[in-house]
């Protein structure tokens, strides 16, 4: 019942009725009629109750400014109305203010408490925003005024489930599985696992356990029911019982590793020989199963392991099982099985040589693809091992024996990626890829490795393979939320020096995340209807932390990068830089490039008269499309992202804070996340969040060489600003630092620093960068340190390496391009396959013979690419 004070004669109240009834259908142009004869009486022009209406129809039109505005006048119209409130509520969370809209619904709920509708919208911000009192509340009203409504029960047991409040809600579901006599089965399986779910947490086990077993008819998922029981039971140390039923999972899937370790903690197994029957016992009855196969290997030793390393070896071999070495890996921790490995493997390459045969012993001669697998599985060996030029024979062989296999030529690039050639290394996946080009996997290989070497327009080329015709692949890759294409484009234009670009496809990613979280309102009533607690609950857990994604902290990392470089170096407009290109010219000159210039600026002017009109040509299309379909409320319409605009933030470091927030909430146990934060809150020049990253980096990586050079980083600083830091600010830096660094002379600490690590180069790096910043006199000590090659030193790496050339050449020690050229001359002789450590000649050389070899004369590689790092 309306609570409105403006009330209408009959003739107009069936008319609002039309109004709600055609927005309900979504006919919302007979809607904006029949809200306009309401309206063009004199009498009724300012009803509040229609006004909202047609603001709510307009926002479903796409046109907000005018929706706004009557909403508005409705709302000012008529205060006690629970309608306009519930539709200017309605226009909140379709602009996602889902504070102010929770605000209008409790405005509206205090006109009309028992409205089912709004509480149950104000039941989904609510659980959308974690306000979960509040759901509780709202979820409670609810089941009381539509006690009959089942999902209505589950939102109040889920609400105390997630409050921790798990007797209640145990409590509530077990009242409605009594008093619903109509639950399908599936439905009694699912509150059955759900209850029993709800117990483990609680840590009731023993409890839990005992309603598993009472309830076993009404269960349908058998795999949850058996692998919660083993749980169970073994939190219960009833270890045989628990033995029994992995016995007849392991039969239902001899492929899970999970089910073996279970097996192995509850037989508590005193000798290697014990565990090693158990696996017999099941390959007796799974002769077919990988897995008892596959695990022996990692517990046993000498001449057992190898013979089940041979058996495991040849199965894989003969048949041809590309992933052979992937599924060993493991193993490579371990030397003596390395050695073991490798021994066996060019023994077996020395038998099929000789005789074709495996072992001399055996009756048949082997196929010869059983010889080409064991030489992709060399080249993968070697390749682990960091032998390249060993591995790139092996797989030359492999092709000179079968030109034909493309895993060939992808193993080639992988080789050649780890050695540091990465523009060899898209050749050759470009390659694989022309080889079939119907094979999407390839060809997002192919399009990943040219991005690595900043090829990003060839990498979109083959991208648009597989994407829509007459769209652009880039915009559809973005649409279709291909996450692993946008963050590697955003570290290829990075790295280009294209800042705006870069920064474009990280707020893209971020948009994206903004998505999945908006994706919920999509389950929030679905998976109760449905009946599916369990799945609902883990999805809100999923949400709650979605952005602890790597991909996510990639693209955070990228955009902070981003914008830390452009706080000290600022991108200026294009006539700027001509300017100052200009200041040096003769009049000649500068005449030419002024009329360049005006050129430019016509192009430009005409460019944004193009594109001014093109947008309004959108817009008239979209508005024409949305009125002609009676299209539902429009999406929410996003800030379009310009790189140039991007590119030239005014407060950058403030940009970097908004990526770095979501890190520092949902990453704190990465310490990458913590070197980020440090960085940006020194050049925002603030001391306590600086001592706060510090201080998490001293918790989870006190021996990382970077948090030293950033301790003694903040020690010079806080002695340095003494005087300009308010004194209670100073006096916490100081006591923070006392806990860091008992003695405070940042010289002698940097001196015990380099002694303790002397042999270690990444160390050594950061001990002469704080060396050379307490004391740049000593740029020769420094620069020599950096650059020793002694063969004592640990930690030398491609890596270390690369870092070490960075460091030389941004300047971090001064000037010093001889020693940077000397240096990159040894690391050549160290790491010869790296092009990183190439003069610029040679890079073109190298590019130039790509070209020449590359199929159908298209170039892999941009002639300008820089090295991915």
């Amino acid at each position: 019942m309306s609570s409105s004070s403006q009330s209408l004669p009959p003739k107009e109240a069936t008319l609002f009725k039309r109004v709600m009834k055609c927005y309900e259908q979504k006919q919302y142009k007979a809607g904006l009629k029949y809200a306009k004869q309401i309206l063009s009486n004199p009498k009724f022009a300012e009803h509040g109750e229609t006004l909202a209406m047609k603001g709510l129809t307009l926002n479903s039109l796409g046109r907000k400014d005018d929706a706004y505005e009557d909403a508005r006048r409705g709302l000012k119209s008529d205060l006690k109305s629970h309608i306009c409130w519930h539709v200017y509520g309605l226009l909140q969370r379709s602009d996602r203010k889902y504070d102010e809209a929770i605000k209008c619904y409790r405005n509206a709920l205090k006109l009309d408490k028992d409205n089912v509708q709004i509480l149950r919208d104000l039941g989904l911000l609510q659980i959308q925003m974690r306000d979960l009192e509040g759901y509780r509340e709202t979820q409670s009203r609810l089941l009381q005024l539509r006690s009959g409504t089942k999902h209505y029960w589950l939102g109040y047991c889920v609400a105390h489930d997630l409050l921790d409040e798990r007797d209640m809600a145990v409590q509530v579901l077990r009242e409605y599985r009594r008093t619903q006599s109509n639950l399908s089965d599936y439905e009694q399986s699912e509150l059955v696992m759900y209850e029993n779910l709800m117990m483990r947490n609680g840590a009731q086990s023993k409890l839990a356990l005992e309603q598993l077993k009472k309830h076993r008819s009404s269960v349908r998922d058998l795999l949850s029911y058996d692998e919660t029981k083993v749980e169970l039971m073994m939190s219960e140390e009833r270890f045989e019982e628990a033995s029994e039923v992995l016995a007849t999972l392991i039969d239902r899937n001899p492929e899970k590793w999970t089910y073996y370790a279970q097996l192995e903690h509850c037989l508590k197994f005193e000798s290697e020989e014990d565990r090693l029957a158990m696996y017999t016992t099941v390959l007796a009855d799974q002769p077919r199963a990988m897995a008892p196969k596959r695990l022996p290997l990692e517990f046993t030793t000498g001449d057992r392991f190898r013979g089940l390393l041979d058996t495991f070896l040849l199965n894989g071999l003969r048949k041809g099982i590309p992933q052979l070495f992937n599924s060993l890996k493991s193993l490579y921790t371990q030397q003596e099985k390395v050695d073991t490995i490798q021994e066996m493997c060019l023994g077996l390459v020395d038998s099929l040589k000789k005789n074709g045969k495996c072992h001399a012993e055996d009756e048949k001669s082997e196929p010869p693809s059983t010889y080409l697998w064991l030489l992709f599985f060399l080249a993968q060996h070697y390749d682990k091992l960091g032998k390249y030029q060993v591995a790139l024979e092996h797989i030359a062989e492999a092709i000179a024996h079968t030109p034909t296999l493309i895993e060939l030529y992808m193993m080639k690039a992988k080789i050649y990626k780890h050695a540091g050639d990465m523009k060899r290394a898209a050749h050759f996946m470009d390659e694989a890829r022309d080889m079939d080009t119907a094979d999407r996997y390839v060809n997002c290989k192919a399009a990943k490795y040219l991005l690595r070497v900043n090829n990003v327009e060839r990498a979109e080329e083959l991208c648009a393979m597989f994407t829509r015709e007459g769209a652009s692949a880039s915009q559809t890759l973005t649409i279709m939320q291909c996450m692993w294409y946008l963050t590697e484009s955003a570290q290829a234009y990075m790295r280009r020096g294209q800042w705006g670009e870069a920064l474009k496809k990280c707020h893209e990613i971020d948009r994206h995340f903004d998505e999945f979280v908006e994706d919920q309102f999509d389950f929030h009533t679905y998976c109760l209807r449905r009946g599916t607690p369990r799945t609902y609950c883990k999805m809100l857990a999923i949400e709650d932390k979605i952005r602890n994604h790597h991909f996510f902290g990639r693209a955070a990392k990228t955009a902070i990068e981003c914008y830390l470089h452009l706080a000290d170096h600022p991108v200026k407009d294009k006539e700027e830089q001509k300017v100052e290109l200009s200041a040096d010219m003769d009049s000649k000159e500068r005449k030419k490039e002024l009329s360049k210039q005006r050129k430019a600026a016509k192009r430009r002017a005409i460019q944004q008269q193009e594109e001014e009109e093109r947008k309004k040509a959108e817009k008239a299309s979209q508005q024409q499309k949305v009125d002609k379909d009676d299209a539902e409320d429009s999406s929410f319409q996003k800030e379009r992202l310009d790189p140039a605009q991007l590119a030239k933030a005014e407060k950058p470091l403030e940009q970097a804070d908004k990526f770095l927030k979501p890190l520092l909430t949902f990453r704190q146990e990465d310490a990458a996340t913590h070197f980020l934060a440090f960085q940006v809150y020194a050049k925002k020049r603030k001391v306590l969040p600086m001592l706060k990253a510090l201080k998490s980096l001293a918790r989870l990586a006190p021996e990382h060489p970077q948090y030293h050079a950033y301790l003694c980083e903040y020690a010079l600083t806080v002695q340095s600003r003494k005087s300009e830091l308010p004194e209670p600010v100073f006096q916490v830096a100081q006591r923070g630092l006392e806990e860091l660094m008992p003695s405070r002379d940042v010289q002698s600490v940097n001196s015990e620093f380099l002694k303790a690590h002397g042999n270690s180069q990444c160390h050594l790096l950061a001990g002469a960068r704080t060396m050379f910043n307490i004391d740049q006199s000593q740029q020769a000590s420094c620069i020599k340190m950096v650059t020793n090659m002694d063969a004592s030193l640990t930690g030398t790496s491609l890596e270390a390496c690369r870092d070490i050339c960075v460091a030389l050449d941004s300047g971090v020690f001064g000037d010093c391009q001889a020693e940077l050229a000397t240096y990159k001359a040894k690391c050549h002789e160290l790491y010869p396959m790296a092009t990183v450590f190439l003069s610029s000649e040679e890079l073109q050389q190298v590019t130039e013979q790509l070209h020449k070899l590359s199929l159908g004369g298209k170039p892999v590689v941009n002639g300008h690419a820089e090295e991915a790092s």
